[in-house]
């Protein structure tokens, strides 16, 4: 029943929050609420057995009996390292809100946790229907939390990504009743879903309808329009929220739904996801050279990595699957680290404009050194945790096309370029006016990054442990689709 109670945590504190009125109180609330999510997901990870292909620590009960509806989850070894990944990063950006007073600060931290049950719900779920409410009860806080505390422009920007994820979301839906109908019980059950035999004509179109609601969450070019405005205007604690978990959504939406569900629809139009996820990753890089705001660059950046991932995956191999696994939770480390130093600069300094800053280091050397190890994961430096994750993702690449790698590829440098000219141009260099009196880290702020830092170097060290936690989960899934696939071919 541990998965169970790790829904629900989250949830009970959300509906707790309104009844605290101080923002100190909520905020301390929130994180010890969160802390108790981490400690049950550690207690998972503890007596979960890695070579066991089906869920564990599963339940299934009826829901809604006569639509064949169950709320029914369980977590493998893919999905456990989801709810890793997010069990341990919400706890996180709850810390790196505690120097700033929010109005209204028991709404927003009750937000926070009611996305993180959500959140959980769809890297948990195995049923399709409450996959779908999970991926719907994720959004409407975000959407919040955007519009209710973000900066200028927060309603068109807000409005704008909200129609964007719901048309993809009303295209997911559709696939899914279908899907449902079509299965012997009319169950939305994983396993009845799995089993069925839909021609390739109707896998296509499935595939698609999948594949636009996943690539706008991720995003992949071109469905990613919405995503650096948002970033750029959403409250920080919001942007960390989208980019360090949300975004994995999608990614994880592709592994467990997309190509398990509709294999024939993913060999005819796989080719095309990574031509797609190619472009994002050379395109995204170009337009993150000409930035001039920290957080638009990141939010680039973002897009660069995540379109790496995303041709890692519908390469189809072990090492492109295990890749993606890694990075997306040094993905999610890394870019909470980086959008961690755009808030303490904007905090202190009320800008974030590169041309503003300059000689920060000299003051604060501390958090020019916590920034320079987060960079250095983000570039993939052999040693952090983002190598193994590129590493193998380009590996998955090159198995599957050679010159597709060597384009893939050109995320690393084109990344470690456009990264160190933000560090130089942030913490090197002249003093100005403002930045001749930046504060160094403390407090909070030096704990946020302590852990990432721990993190940014443990994983790049010694990732077998969390590799070992996927290996046979994704083995075996590989191993399904490639059996259809040929089963169909031959």
């Amino acid at each position: 029943m541990e998965l169970l109670l790790l829904i629900l945590l989250p949830l009970t504190g959300a509906i707790l929050m309104p009844f605290l009125g101080k923002s100190l109180v909520a905020k301390t609330v929130a994180l010890v609420w969160s802390l108790l999510s981490l400690a049950v997901t550690a207690r998972m990870v503890c007596c979960f057995n890695p070579d066991v292909i089906t869920p564990q620590f599963g339940f299934d009960y009826w829901w809604i009996y006569p639509m064949g509806i169950k709320f029914k989850a369980g977590v493998d070894g893919i999905s456990l390292l989801m709810v890793l990944l997010t069990n341990f990063l919400v706890p996180v950006i709850i810390l790196a809100t505690f120097k700033h007073t929010y109005k209204n600060a028991a709404a927003f931290y009750a937000l926070i946790l009611f996305m993180q049950s959500g959140m959980l719900v769809v890297f948990t779920a195995l049923d399709a229907f409450l996959f779908y409410v999970g991926w719907e009860a994720a959004l409407i806080p975000i959407y919040f939390i955007c519009a209710l505390w973000g900066g200028e422009n927060r309603i068109r920007v807000n409005l704008k990504f909200f129609i964007y994820t719901m048309a993809g979301s009303l295209l997911m839906l559709i696939a899914i009743i279908y899907l449902a109908m079509q299965t012997p019980g009319k169950m939305y059950d994983i396993d009845a879903i799995y089993a069925l035999d839909l021609d390739p004509q109707t896998q296509g179109w499935i595939f698609w309808a999948f594949f636009v609601a996943f690539a706008i969450k991720m995003p992949v070019f071109p469905f990613h329009t919405w995503q650096p405005d948002t970033y750029s205007s959403a409250p920080t604690a919001g942007t960390m929220l989208l980019s360090g978990i949300m975004l994995k959504m999608g990614v994880y939406g592709v592994i467990r739904w997309l190509i398990p569900v509709a294999p024939l629809g993913f060999a005819h139009w796989g080719q095309t996801a990574i031509v797609l996820s190619i472009i994002g990753i050379v395109y995204a890089s170009l337009i993150a050279f000409t930035q001039k705001n920290s957080k638009r660059l990141i939010a680039y950046s973002s897009i660069a990595h995540v379109g790496l991932i995303s041709a890692g995956i519908f390469a189809w191999n072990v090492q492109g699957l295990q890749g993606a696994m890694i990075q997306m939770l040094s993905h999610g480390i890394n870019v909470i680290g980086l959008f961690f130093v755009c808030d303490i600069i904007l905090d202190r300094l009320n800008t974030d404009k590169l041309e503003d800053l300059g000689g920060i280091a000299k003051n604060a050397p501390k958090f020019a050194i916590a920034f320079f190890v987060v960079l250095m994961g983000s570039v993939a430096l052999p040693g952090t945790n983002g190598f193994i994750g590129e590493f193998l993702l380009l590996m998955g690449v090159y198995q599957y096309n050679l010159y597709a790698g060597i384009i893939a590829g050109l995320t690393i440098i084109f990344g470690a370029v456009y990264m160190l000219r933000m560090f130089q141009k942030m913490m090197l260099g002249v003093s100005n006016e403002r930045t001749l009196v930046f504060k160094d880290i403390s407090g909070s702020e030096y704990a946020v990054f302590v852990l990432i830092g721990i993190l940014v170097i443990g994983i790049g060290v010694y990732p077998k442990p969390l590799m070992h936690l996927s290996e046979a989960a994704i083995t075996n899934l590989v191993n399904v689709v490639n059996t259809k696939i040929q089963v169909v071919r031959f």
